[in-house]
């Protein structure tokens, strides 16, 4: 636990860069992040970390998502939140406590979170994780992690499953298939006519598509969110370090992208997402800064399971304006009481 000297806190990420004025290696001690490194089971954490002001403020920049939530009151007691993805990245890069974070040159494959509760300002939280599995597949080595944050309460806030490739070449690899979900293909069509829905009630039909989510990332957020302010360098906040990788511009991290499906389902749902909200993404193309995508979800299934609850499924995608391809797919899911508990105000 790294604390804060002038407010005896935890301090708000992995590491505290005010560390550079006197330690001349931030990295010094920890191994190099490739394959043949990696220990299974091997456990990260726990470490404490403080949901401060300036963490919610600066993931809100990272999303350009400005939720009001976040930056005045909620619907949970009137308390300002995070953002529902707000600490995937700290889970995602768990690893980084042992394992070099400047020497990481991998591939997020695929992220599942699972939503349990909000995080709250000021509010000290547990992250641990654990390498639960390491394979090779088609020449490649893969690493499973799986994390959860824990509020000062002892609740689970939310929980982390990633999948990386360890050790590539950004310019070169595509997202692959990593696991065998046993999930239906993602269409990424809109049928014609489809009805178009800002928010899920309980009227919500199969077939309803989510109105679309215009995003930009620029270099600016991609290179924040990327943790450029730890002085960690990597191929999302550094040009020379991207073209090495053969990629002609810094690319979004995936867990960057998790952020604004974040966004999107809690357009959607609600409150009710921060509380039974689930989803499982594949990163299969990357995105470069400034390239302009478009986020859409379509309504797959509607299944009552309680008398007072529904569960509505759906398949998102994020697709790139320039060539109209996919960067993102997946499923998402998230159980509402029709009642009018999923609350927007």
């Amino acid at each position: 636990m790294t604390t804060d000297s002038t407010t005896n806190k935890p301090w708000r990420d992995l590491t505290d860069p005010r560390r550079a004025a006197y330690t001349e290696d931030l990295e010094a001690g920890l191994k190099d992040p490739v394959f043949e490194n990696i220990e299974i089971p091997e456990d990260f954490g726990p470490i404490v970390i403080t949901v401060d002001d300036h963490k919610i403020k600066r993931f809100a920049f990272t999303q350009n998502d400005l939720n009001p939530w976040c930056l005045a009151k909620s619907p949970f007691d009137g308390r300002r939140i995070g953002q529902s993805c707000l600490l995937g990245n700290d889970l995602l890069q768990l690893f980084t406590l042992k394992y070099s974070a400047s020497k990481v040159v991998s591939f997020h494959t695929e992220e599942q979170m699972w939503f349990e509760n909000p995080v709250f300002l000021d509010e000290q939280v547990t992250l641990s994780g654990t390498y639960v599995e390491a394979y090779e597949l088609r020449g490649s080595g893969y690493v499973v992690m799986e994390a959860r944050a824990v509020g000062e309460d002892g609740r689970t806030i939310i929980r982390h499953r990633g999948i990386e490739i360890l050790r590539t070449v950004p310019g070169v690899l595509g997202g692959r298939g990593s696991s065998k979900s046993t999930k239906k293909r993602v269409t990424s069509e809109v049928p014609d006519g489809a009805k178009i829905i800002e928010k899920i009630h309980s009227d919500v039909q199969v077939g309803n598509v989510l109105a679309p989510l215009d995003k930009v990332i620029t270099t600016e957020q991609a290179a924040v969110f990327s943790r450029i302010g730890e002085y960690v360098r990597n191929p999302h906040n550094d040009l020379l370090i991207a073209r090495q990788g053969k990629l002609r511009m810094p690319i979004v991290q995936g867990q960057q992208q998790v952020g604004l499906v974040g966004e999107y389902m809690t357009k959607a749902f609600g409150a009710c997402w921060f509380t039974n909200g689930w989803f499982l993404l594949k990163f299969i193309n990357p995105l470069m800064v400034f390239e302009p995508i478009t986020l859409t979800a379509k309504v797959t299934d509607v299944e009552k399971i309680e008398a007072d609850e529904i569960k509505v499924e759906l398949e998102v995608w994020i697709r790139r304006e320039s060539d109209n391809k996919l960067t993102t797919i997946g499923w998402a899911s998230c159980v509402i009481q029709p009642n009018g508990n999923n609350l927007w105000k």
